[in-house]
């Protein structure tokens, strides 16, 4: 039955192309039915794949199918017919609880019934911290990082702005240090997480593709020697064997490690050395020690190829991730000012909004405006991340009713004592006060009048010059021992040597 397996997946591919069309006519409008319904596409597309790679199969089959459509045109329909239909029946009573499928209700979206969720499987995908898919959860991966040998410890805030940065002043881990299994299984992990985290949060974008991009895009680099933190270094002796994973020069016949390079020239002239070449002559004539010392430099040059393409891949899924890792910083701090009480509640209200999304997609149109409440707030707090007021003590506590003008900034108004000790720093101010002249922002904090900025950089200035004067100044001394400058002092002399 070659010709009902081919309309059975032209069928198939029909209905698939119809579900997604069905899908794409969707607005959800919470991210947890948007990426359930972006995940099911992506299902679909890949069995599309599939059942296209099949239908290739069966019209390659064309001895096949040309001898089915010859039995069918030929002598009598109804005897093949009951043929079929005997071979069906035979079928079924042998697997008389065979399921069958239906292709019409196969790829239609289903209402879920009480105490079923739609998206369960998007929930099983993502922890509780990374909020489906709109913050990274790098919790794991900072404690392994604090674990490696020669780093400092760092808060989670300042790993979130540094974990993608391999290079120095920014990456506190020196090479030798990198050229260890910690550091290599560290840095796979924190790849591997990036790379998963994409295709959960993007199912529909070929990855595959960009990740071969990246790939090609370090073997160019690589091959030209451009890679920041491991380009290619002048062995001036043999490279120690990778056993503590450190650099160093390592004499092969005495079997010693260097870490200076001029003990290792010393060393090279030494008798002990001498004696230690001469006994390997006579017991191997063959040099092998320039062959060693290559292979052994060629190997760890793999090593360090392998540790700066997981380098490399980490750093550019972080341009790509640019926006969720500033989301991530932003709900670190926030969620660092709340209790574990207030953090329950806003899980749950999550939750709750994405159930009421849900449930309102089964009714019709009219009662999705209906369901929109508006936002009560007479006191005019500021708005959350999710739309909402903050807590009125929160409000209280950070101080948002109170105003602080700063003159310097054109008369600017901050809201709360944080932001506008934190705007001193920020370019609004020091434009400000460049503008005035003064180059020195530093000692410029707490300074908002422009009348007293002038004053304090005029009084700078002075005070500047008065000490380069006194500098200048010779101090003398008379017989009696008064001090006085110089000036006074030949003064003072040639007036006595006048009376």
């Amino acid at each position: 039955m070659l010709l009902e397996d081919i309309r059975l997946a032209q069928e198939d591919l029909e209905r698939l192309e119809q579900g997604i069309s069905d899908r794409f006519s969707e607005d959800p409008k919470h991210i947890r039915d948007r990426l359930a319904r972006d995940h099911q596409i992506a299902g679909f597309l890949t069995r599309i794949q599939d059942q296209s790679r099949h239908l290739r199969g069966l019209y390659a089959e064309s001895e096949a199918r040309m001898k089915e459509i010859q039995s069918i045109s030929t002598g009598d329909p109804f005897d093949e017919f009951y043929k079929h239909l005997n071979d069906i029946k035979s079928f079924h009573r042998r697997y008389p609880n065979e399921p069958v499928e239906n292709l019409e209700r196969a790829y239609k979206r289903r209402i879920p019934v009480e105490g079923e969720s739609a998206t369960a499987e998007v929930d099983n995908m993502f922890t509780g911290e990374e909020a489906w898919g709109r913050f990274l959860d790098l919790t794991v991966l900072h404690e392994e990082y604090l674990n490696l040998p020669g780093v400092k410890r760092l808060t989670y805030l300042q790993y979130l702005d540094t974990f993608f940065i391999f290079t120095q002043p920014q990456c506190p881990i020196k090479r030798e240090n990198k050229q260890n299994d910690k550091y290599f299984t560290y840095v796979g992990q924190l790849a591997t997480y990036l790379e998963n985290f994409l295709r959960r949060t993007r199912p529909l974008e070929d990855l595959d593709k960009t990740f071969a991009a990246y790939d090609k895009e370090f073997e160019r680099l690589w091959e030209a020697n451009e890679i920041a933190a491991w380009t290619a270094e002048a062995i001036v002796g043999p490279a120690a064997p990778d056993g503590d994973g450190k650099e160093g020069l390592w004499c092969t016949e005495c079997m010693k490690e260097f870490k200076n390079e001029n003990v290792y020239n010393a060393h090279l002239k030494g008798k002990k050395h001498m004696k230690a070449v001469d006994a390997r002559k006579t017991q191997n004539p063959t040099d092998s020690t320039q062959s060693n010392s290559t292979s052994r430099a060629s190997a760890q040059r793999l090593k360090q190829r392998a540790i700066a393409e997981r380098e490399y891949r980490v750093s550019s899924l972080a341009s790509v991730l640019s926006s969720v890792r500033s989301a991530t910083r932003i709900n670190v701090e926030r969620r660092q000012g709340m209790t574990e009480r207030e953090r329950q509640q806003e899980l749950e209200a999550l939750f709750a909004q994405s159930n009421d999304t849900i449930l309102a997609g089964g009714e019709d149109s009219g009662s999705e405006s209906e369901s929109e409440e508006k936002i009560y707030n007479p006191l005019k707090l500021p708005l959350a991340w999710d739309g909402k007021p903050i807590p009125y003590w929160l409000y209280k506590l950070h101080g948002l009713g109170v105003e602080f003008p700063c003159e310097v900034c054109g008369n600017f108004v901050y809201m709360g004592r944080r932001a506008f000790d934190k705007h001193f720093s920020e370019a609004r101010h020091i434009y400000g006060l460049k503008c005035l002249g003064v180059t020195n922002t530093t000692l410029f904090r707490d300074i908002t009048g422009i009348d007293e900025a002038l004053k304090l950089w005029d009084k700078m200035q002075t005070d500047k010059k008065v000490e380069s004067t006194k500098q200048d100044i010779v101090q003398m001394e008379d017989a009696e021992g008064n001090v006085m400058p110089e000036k006074v002092y030949y003064e003072y002399v040639s007036l006595l040597l006048h009376i």
